[in-house]
């Protein structure tokens, strides 16, 4: 069996330090459900102030502080506009149609979207028509390889929302990356939305948890939704350790990500098999363009190469840096993932 040299299907896939493990060892804990886990509560509120909210909740994942905001903001039958894409209604199982029994509407294209994209699919009064109660936007945004989304364009989006009486929820699993590469701190970057919602199990490489912030009020009631969706926990405090520690200790260091991710590009583009324009890559997920539709076998040649990867549509794969991956392994892993790539358009294969 091959042995994974390099992880590049998620940034999710990286392991506690042992800084992180240390912290978690020596978390002060209690019971988070009758509120005195004390690490938990430093958690949440850090993450508020952090984000220029009132009130944070800690939740086991990303999905489930999304799947939470559209309770708070949408009732049966709505429409939620989302960009292309979006990790909302793509890669959470259906659960928007399942737990909230919202429909989406894809704004724009490429994942980001304009005020007047929102004005277009705003639906008129009638009882044929499914209400319109919510925009999301997600920054920096998944499919689209880790897009920045522009923060003069949220402005105007959120005008248009206020104007048409919508709430706006951020999908902001990537927000510390966004900021990093911004310059633009994520309090600012979070100002204009109702609800935010940020990981700590992607590039800040904590084992897990996300943080849903907003109002007072939002948190309240977003407490008891977590409750109803199971994701209440007990000591959980040794897990918000560990967010408190990514927090500390690898927000700054998502700049050396980028500088991977970038330079896995550039390696790639040398390959005449690959489409790919480095410039594009703002943060750290690498979108790679194959020539020929077979992304499936150039992800089972990289594997037995030793480095992981995931396709994302038949002529597509997707490359995320993380703090498991070094900036100086870049060429290597270029350099295999070219050797796949070839391999799997050459025409002996097709």
């Amino acid at each position: 069996m091959t042995t994974t040299v390099f992880d590049l299907r998620s940034d999710t896939v990286t392991r506690p330090t042992p800084g992180m493990r240390a912290a978690m060892a020596a978390a002060e804990v209690g019971d988070d459900v009758f509120r005195e886990d004390p690490t938990t509560r430093a958690l949440e509120e850090r993450v508020a102030a952090l984000l220029g909210k009132e009130a944070a909740l800690f939740v086991p994942t990303g999905t489930m502080g999304n799947q939470i905001a559209l309770l708070l903001h949408t009732h049966r039958g709505d429409e939620v506009i989302v960009g292309q894409g979006a990790h909302l209604s793509h890669f959470e199982s259906g659960a928007g149609a399942a737990w909230s029994g919202v429909q989406f509407a894809e704004a724009g294209r490429g994942g980001l979207f304009q005020a007047a994209d929102v004005r277009a699919l705003v639906r008129p009064p009638g009882d044929m028509y499914p209400r319109t109660s919510l925009v999301c936007v997600e920054n920096t945004h998944n499919r689209a390889g880790g897009r920045l989304f522009p923060l003069h364009d949220i402005t105007a989006i959120a005008a248009e929302a206020r104007q048409q009486r919508l709430a706006l929820h951020l999908d902001g699993s990537r927000l510390w990356n966004a900021a990093i590469a911004s310059g633009v701190a994520e309090a600012e970057l979070a100002a204009p939305f109702d609800t935010v919602n940020v990981c700590f199990s992607k590039g800040l490489g904590a084992p897990a948890g996300s943080a849903l912030a907003g109002s007072r009020d939002h948190v309240d009631r977003a407490r008891r939704w977590r409750k109803m969706l199971g994701g209440a926990m007990r000591q959980s405090g040794v897990l918000a350790a560990a967010a408190l520690y990514a927090l500390d200790h690898h927000r700054s260091r998502l700049a050396d990500d980028h500088a991977a991710a970038r330079r896995l590009a550039e390696a790639l583009a040398r390959s005449p098999s690959v489409v790919i324009d480095p410039d594009g890559v703002q943060t750290n997920i690498v979108v790679v363009k194959m020539a020929v539709p077979r992304a499936q076998d150039a992800v089972r040649v990289a594997g037995q190469a030793g480095v992981s990867c995931f396709a994302i549509a038949p002529d597509t794969l997707r490359l995320v840096t993380h703090l498991d991956f070094p900036l100086a392994g870049a060429d290597a892993a270029a350099s295999a993932l070219i050797g796949a790539i070839e391999s799997a358009t050459a025409p002996e294969h097709r």
